[in-house]
């Protein structure tokens, strides 16, 4: 038998780089929100692991992501089954949207019972921080604001009456690369991000001020077809955008829907992938 899941992207709503710890990552500030743009993965029987993937770009070794979650599971359930994992891709690559994290917490999430067992919560998320910092967000579906490496979670409920649209340039940026680019800020507001968002939901044009993304400047700096991007969505009406993680996708909210529609079109025919996210959208649950 086949089983499939969905593994749903992020966009982050504000990302402040706060400072660089002795262990070579850097304490952030972020609120990830999830968005309606999926990765499908499927799982079938196998005496090994293996990865097949639709995107060209994908490793199908262990230097996959859903390789090694699979990998941990294995080893922390002391089995010697395997699995076969195919996994569509939907979600842009080195694109600032957690789609490798969110595939990794996908099969951490979903393996263990096709192995015919089931982990501890506990477990599972010390996994999910060995993978990555973004991993362990998308063991809950929902919002979340985000402290320390992005692995310190505080869910909340988050309305968002506005559509949303997503646009990718088709430009991979290395998060690697990314962070040694920017310099932490000298002082930060003592506001929370999950304050200022909740409060920019209400009243969409203290977004501009309140809420921005450090890696915005340096990286449009570097790739000006961002920048250009961004102004294209705030010209077609957008009441706020900003680019997400450490790009290069960038996002707008619209409070009309059509327009938000026809921004979209647009842009794709320009050659970017876009993706449209509605009012008051909410995953589905685990």
């Amino acid at each position: 038998m086949q089983y499939s899941y969905r593994a749903y992207a992020k966009i982050n709503l504000g990302l402040r780089v706060l400072r660089k710890r002795p262990d070579g990552y850097h304490d952030i500030e972020t609120v990830f929100h999830c968005i309606d743009v999926y990765d499908s993965i499927s799982f079938e029987p196998s005496n090994s692991i293996t990865i097949q993937s639709s995107s060209p770009d994908v490793p199908s070794d262990e230097t996959n992501l859903c390789h090694k979650a699979a990998t941990l599971l294995r080893e922390r359930m002391a089995t010697t089954k395997g699995v076969a994992i195919t996994l569509t891709k939907r979600i842009p690559i080195g694109a600032g949207l957690g789609g490798g994290s969110s595939d990794a917490a996908t099969i951490l999430r979903h393996l263990p019972q096709f192995w015919g067992a089931s982990l501890a919560e506990p477990v599972i998320r010390t996994m999910a921080e060995q993978l990555g910092s973004d991993v362990p967000y998308f063991l809950v579906r929902g919002t979340a604001r985000a402290t320390g490496r992005g692995e310190i979670l505080e869910y909340f409920p988050l309305d968002v009456p506005y559509t949303i649209v997503v646009c990718n340039p088709g430009v991979h940026i290395s998060t690697s690369w990314a962070y040694g680019q920017i310099r932490p800020q000298e002082t930060q507001s003592r506001i929370s991000l999950k304050d200022s968002v909740l409060d920019g939901m209400r009243n969409p044009s203290t977004l501009q001020d309140t809420v921005k993304n450090d890696f915005e400047s340096p990286i449009t700096l570097r790739y000006p077809e961002i920048g250009s991007l961004k102004c294209s969505l705030v010209e077609n009406g957008a009441l706020f955008s900003l680019m997400s993680g450490s790009g290069s996708t960038v996002y707008g909210i619209f409070g009309d829907p059509e327009r938000a529609d026809f921004t979209a079109k647009s842009l794709s025919v320009r050659g970017g992938s876009t993706y449209i996210t509605a009012p008051g959208f909410q995953p589905p649950e685990w």
